[in-house]
C-alpha cells in the first residue's frame, strides 16, 4: 500500500508540474485548499508520519502555510518521505508502539497506524486535488489500482502451459 502510495503521489506531482500558477493556486468549492496548498500538505503529512513512528512530530515539516518550495524541491521531499515510510513498513514490528506527545500530554499508538494514516490521508487529499484540477477542466492521471498495477510491472500474461 505504500508502494502505491508513493507512486500515487509521485504521479499526481508530475501531472501538476507544466500547471501554470492561476490553476495551482484556483481555490474550488468543497476542496479544503489549492492543488499547490493540498500538495505541500500531502508530503508535510509524510513527513510527520515518518517522525510520529519515533514518537516525534513538528520538526519542520511542510505544511500548506510554508512557502512554496518549487518542484525539484517537493519531489525530492515527496520521494525521500515516501521512501522512509516504505522502510518503516518493511522493518516493522506488528506489535510495537509508540508514545506521541501532545499539548501536554502523552498519547500511545500502534506504530503500524501511523502508516495506516498515511495512506488514507493520501489518498483523501490527492482526490481533492483531482477534483479540484477536474473542476477547472484539467485532465487528471488515473490513480486507481490498475494504473499503479500497470506501472509496477503486475498482470503481465502468463504464458499457457
Amino acid at each position: 500500500m505504500l508502494r502505491y502510495n508513493r507512486w500515487a503521489t509521485l504521479t499526481l506531482i508530475e501531472a501538476c508540474r507544466s500547471l501554470p500558477d492561476e490553476q495551482l493556486d484556483a481555490r474550488v468549492p468543497v476542496v479544503s485548499g489549492t492543488a499547490r496548498e493540498l500538495l505541500m500538505h500531502i508530503i508535510g503529512a509524510q513527513q510527520t508520519f515518518v517522525l510520529r513512528t519515533m514518537g516525534r512530530q513538528h520538526e519542520g515539516e511542510l505544511s500548506r502555510t510554508t512557502p512554496w518550495p518549487g518542484f525539484p524541491t517537493l519531489l525530492e521531499l515527496a520521494n525521500a518521505s515516501a521512501d522512509e515510510l516504505i522502510a518503516i513498513a518493511e522493518s516493522l514490528d506488528t506489535d510495537a508502539s509508540v508514545d506521541l506527545p501532545w499539548l501536554g500530554n502523552v498519547y500511545r499508538f500502534p506504530k503500524h497506524f501511523f502508516l495506516v494514516h498515511a495512506v488514507e490521508h493520501g489518498v483523501e487529499h490527492r482526490t481533492e486535488i483531482k477534483v479540484a484540477l477536474a473542476s477547472l477542466g484539467i485532465d487528471t492521471p488515473d490513480l486507481d489500482g490498475w494504473s499503479y498495477a500497470a506501472a509496477a510491472g503486475f498482470g503481465q500474461e502468463v504464458p499457457s502451459a
